[in-house]
């Protein structure tokens, strides 16, 4: 199972608190408390694995480590080790403590979440020609704590969208090297599932419904996948009774999502085209073509069909490493 939206309590280390000692040599009185460590911070840090949220399924709080006492002879306490998350690249903290949110948008970036409590300082910091022997110290100061809501909203170049089972999976497996469930009813693909097609990461998003958008189905917990990627692809089943209005049922729910995802460049495949004659399939397409023009005929066991997918793929290729 894909956790892709969970809620979590962080909080960083505590400053170690400051010590009060004197030097007990001859000749060589004086205070000689050393300082508490400062406390470990909490770091996040994106990454390639979509299924790293997964580590927060049951573990809802951390802590990163206190700061250690100071101790006599000068001696300053270590720092508490920071704690360093790894989530998937794409994920939103939504930090609810504070009211921010920050966004990890490539692999490798950091961001620090919660920072550490300093550390106080012992009795050799308060001496004075006053105060020769001083028994002040500083308690170590709290960590920060938040509590976190984190979102993981999918990045890839091109999303595979439609009503459930049509055919998403098949073409995913058909030109990656992704393994996602296929079968013949309904809601196969339970979460969203990667492929790779040289430079392009494909991502079939589960079926939506009508009202996924509401929350029917499976669909608003995906959807906001879909405002991710840059192209879409969109399937309508050969096999359905009414192609237009399935057509008009996930355009209708994209944009009740957001307006910003009808702008989207999208083609559209009639997919399962083996099942019907070449006079229902001309039918099809000349209805759905009405409706978007680069509607066209698809079926993983036509070869010519793949090549023209490709084809559309090494267009969307050429146009990723103009943008870069």
């Amino acid at each position: 199972m894909l956790v892709d939206d969970v809620k979590i309590k962080v909080r960083a280390g505590k400053g170690g608190k400051g010590s009060v000692a004197f030097n007990k040599n001859m000749m060589s009185l004086g205070p000689t408390g050393g300082s508490g460590g400062n406390g470990g911070d909490i770091t996040f840090e994106g990454v390639s694995d979509l299924s790293m949220l997964n580590q927060f399924r049951y573990k809802k709080e951390l802590s990163a480590e206190d700061g250690i006492f100071g101790r006599d002879q000068f001696r300053d306490g270590h720092n508490g080790g920071d704690l360093l998350l790894q989530v998937p690249v794409g994920t939103v903290i939504h930090n609810i403590t504070k009211k921010t949110d920050h966004e990890l948008t490539h692999i490798g970036e950091r961001i620090v979440i919660a920072k550490g409590g300093f550390g106080g300082k012992g009795n050799f910091h308060f001496r004075s020609s006053r105060n020769t022997t001083p028994t002040q110290f500083q308690p170590g100061l709290p960590g920060e704590e938040s509590m976190l809501h984190l979102e993981l909203k999918l990045i890839a170049d091109i999303g595979f969208i439609g009503l459930p089972n049509v055919g998403k999976s098949s073409l995913l497996n058909e030109i990656t090297r992704a393994q996602s469930k296929v079968a013949n009813y309904p809601f196969t693909t339970l979460e969203p599932h990667l492929g790779v097609w040289y430079d392009l990461i494909l991502a079939d998003i589960p079926g939506l419904i009508e009202g996924a958008s509401e929350g029917k189905g499976l669909g608003i917990k995906f959807l906001r996948h879909v405002e991710r990627t840059r192209v879409l692809f969109h399937f309508i089943s050969a096999e359905s009774e009414d192609p237009a209005e399935d057509y008009a049922v996930i355009r209708k729910e994209l944009g009740k999502h957001s307006k910003e995802l009808l702008e989207k460049t999208e083609y559209l495949f009639v997919s399962k085209s083996d099942t019907k004659t070449d006079k229902e399939l001309k039918k099809i397409v000349t209805v759905l073509k009405k409706k978007n023009k680069t509607a066209s005929l698809l079926s993983i066991h036509d070869t010519d069909a793949i090549k023209r997918v490709e084809k559309i793929l090494q267009k969307i290729t050429k146009a990723k490493h103009k943008a870069v």
